[in-house]
Order: C-alpha cells, then sequence, then structure tokens
C-alpha cells in the first residue's frame, strides 16, 4: 500500500514537531479506496494523526439541534471504517468528524482551517455525486484550502 512518491514528499511541511494532521474527507458519499490509501500512506509515513471528515448537508431545524439525526448510508461509514481501523493499527491516532451544515463546502473548509493539516485528501466519490458539484466542491478546495490538496484521478 505505497503512495506515489509524490504525494509522500507533498505531505512534509510545517514546523519541526508541529502536529499537522492528514485530513480525509467526503460529502456524505463513499471514499474511494485510493483516496484512503493515499490518507492512511501519508499519515504513517509522517507520524502524523488521521482525521475524517464527513459533511453532510442538512437543514438545522429543531429535530436536528437536538442530537436527532438521519445516519450516513452504510456504505459511506464503511469506507470511512476501514481506513480509520488500518491506520489505528499502525499507529496512527485517528479522529473522526461528522459535520452537519447547509452549506456543507463552507463547513468543510472551516473544518479544514481549524485543523490545519499538511494535506487535505478529498477521496468523495465522483460517481456519486452530481458532476457539478464535484467539480466546483474540487474547484473551491484547490483555491480556498490552506494546505497541500490531493483529488483522485
Amino acid at each position: 500500500m505505497r503512495a506515489p512518491a509524490r504525494t509522500s514528499t507533498l505531505v512534509a511541511g510545517g514546523s519541526v514537531g508541529a502536529a499537522r494532521p492528514v485530513v480525509l474527507a467526503t460529502l456524505d458519499v463513499p471514499v474511494v479506496d485510493e483516496a484512503a490509501r493515499v490518507a492512511v500512506d501519508a499519515a504513517v509515513e509522517n507520524g502524523q494523526p488521521l482525521v475524517l471528515v464527513n459533511v453532510v448537508a442538512r437543514q438545522f431545524s429543531p429535530v436536528t439541534l437536538v442530537g436527532w439525526d438521519t445516519p450516513s448510508p452504510p456504505d459511506v461509514e464503511e469506507s470511512l471504517r476501514a481506513p480509520a481501523a488500518l491506520a489505528s493499527q499502525l499507529g496512527v491516532r485517528v479522529e473522526r468528524l461528522r459535520v452537519r451544515s447547509p452549506h456543507p463546502l463552507d463547513a468543510l473548509l472551516e473544518v479544514v482551517a481549524e485543523q490545519a493539516p499538511g494535506l487535505l485528501v478529498f477521496g468523495a466519490d465522483r460517481r456519486r455525486l452530481r458532476r457539478g458539484r464535484y467539480r466546483r466542491a474540487a474547484r473551491a478546495i484547490e483555491q480556498r484550502a490552506p494546505c497541500l490538496v490531493w483529488l483522485p484521478g
């Protein structure tokens, strides 16, 4: 499970000793295997935490504000569970975040800014998002993310 050499060299950055996690993000669709491999490899090779982020488009309502919510589809959960388990087995600290927002892309970029990662791997399966939505998301992430970005394909 080796990532391309360019990925490993892209991750290095930040000051010595500064924790610059690797973020693997999706928009409530499964993560593609290649993205999961890149994120786990980068976290392991650089000794940094792995943060898995699933951003869900949900309008705020009284039901969601008190904690009730619709769970993500099982295939989305499994696509995040597998890299989390692998990274954990390899000694990487793993954190999972599920973010609900009526503006999922803005919420994702806000989480990325808060986490201050060395690498953002946007692993959303483009076949499961409307084509225009994926293109807009990828473009916004490339332009606005304050870190290195990896997109599949």
